[in-house]
């Protein structure tokens, strides 16, 4: 696979110029054809099965989480507030790609049309940056939660949306700008930026500098954000002198930490490993975790350790069978 970076050394101008020239002897690509996981046949219907499951694992458990904080008035609080806009985006954010890449698993021409491929990647940008921000939009609740007075949450999550809508405009419009005509065969299970970029016979060293400085602004604000909110936690919980007070309040947090060093822990993993160790089939690698298996642990995470969730699936449940009882 081919390096990355290289391409920031492809775009010398004779380079540039040739594939210019050469724009003329092709006709832009009215598809692409997604590679995928893996070409091996052997592998295809195991991984289906597999990808099928955490699919609807994601399913039910953002789903889940998304009625229990609509429908329990006990769970309409911020912190729940936050979790179903982050299992709303989970969700999302998996559907986006899953039902797609499951078709492929089984399809023998994984084609995508032009007009899927945007939007697919317009909308999977949205949500991995409102998730981004939503994360660290909690770490700030459980700040205010412990440390001061809560602002207006619906501002905080709608400001997070907006971020991902602008940020998702202007990388679908750079990207889909381009030319594509050397080749339309994705080497990827999704429509991606860069295996997008690969594929280009237009000059992309724009795209490639708008990607880096609106992600590092994005990245940066949330960790700088996540960080400080939890250094003035910490501070503020060691202060407290009862050990049931402090370890109430270390609860509060442990589970959006987990969901934060997964989330971070994949994005730094991302896109700041040594160029010299980038390769396609690593980020795919990476995007399996980012985009699917996230999504179907934050639900596990945030209910699996928590009483208040466990306690409304159950009222939940009892009202149900009540309901299958009495009818």
């Amino acid at each position: 696979t081919k390096n990355y970076k290289e391409r920031e050394h492809q775009h010398l101008l004779p380079v540039a110029a040739l594939r210019l020239m050469e724009k003329g002897n092709h006709s832009e690509p009215t598809e692409f054809i997604l590679s995928g996981l893996t070409d091996r046949p052997e592998l295809q219907v195991p991984l289906f099965l597999v990808f099928l499951v955490i699919y609807g694992v994601t399913l039910m458990g953002n789903g889940g989480m998304i009625f229990l904080t609509m429908t329990d008035p006990r769970l309409h609080t911020p912190m729940y507030f936050f979790l179903s806009n982050l299992s709303f985006c989970d969700l999302w954010l998996s559907s986006i790609i899953s039902p797609k890449m499951l078709l492929n698993f089984l399809a023998e021409r994984k084609s995508i049309s032009y007009t899927a491929c945007t939007v697919q990647l317009y909308l999977c940008i949205i949500f991995a940056d409102v998730v981004c921000l939503l994360l660290a939009v909690m770490a700030y609740d459980r700040y205010v939660a412990i440390c001061n007075s809560l602002l207006c949450k619906q501002l905080l999550v709608a400001g997070a949306y907006a971020v991902g809508v602008v940020d998702s405009m202007i990388h679908t419009w750079l990207t889909f700008r381009l030319s594509f005509c050397s080749s339309n065969i994705i080497n990827h299970f999704f429509c991606d930026i860069p295996p997008l970029l690969l594929l280009s016979c237009s000059y992309t060293h724009i795209n490639e500098i708008v990607i880096f400085a609106l992600t590092c602004c994005i990245q940066v604000i949330s960790f700088v954000i996540v960080l400080l909110s939890y250094v003035y936690i910490i501070s503020t919980i060691l202060k407290i002198r009862s050990a049931e007070g402090r370890h109430k309040a270390f609860s509060t947090c442990s589970f959006h930490l987990t969901a934060v060093v997964l989330f971070y822990g994949i994005q730094l993993f991302m896109y700041l490993r040594p160029s010299s160790s980038y390769s396609m089939d690593t980020d795919k690698v990476a995007s399996v975790f980012y985009t699917l298996m996230i999504p179907m642990l934050n639900p596990l995470i945030y209910s699996l350790r928590n009483t208040e969730v466990k306690d409304a699936l159950r009222r939940a449940m009892n009202k149900l069978l009540t309901k299958i009882i009495l009818q």
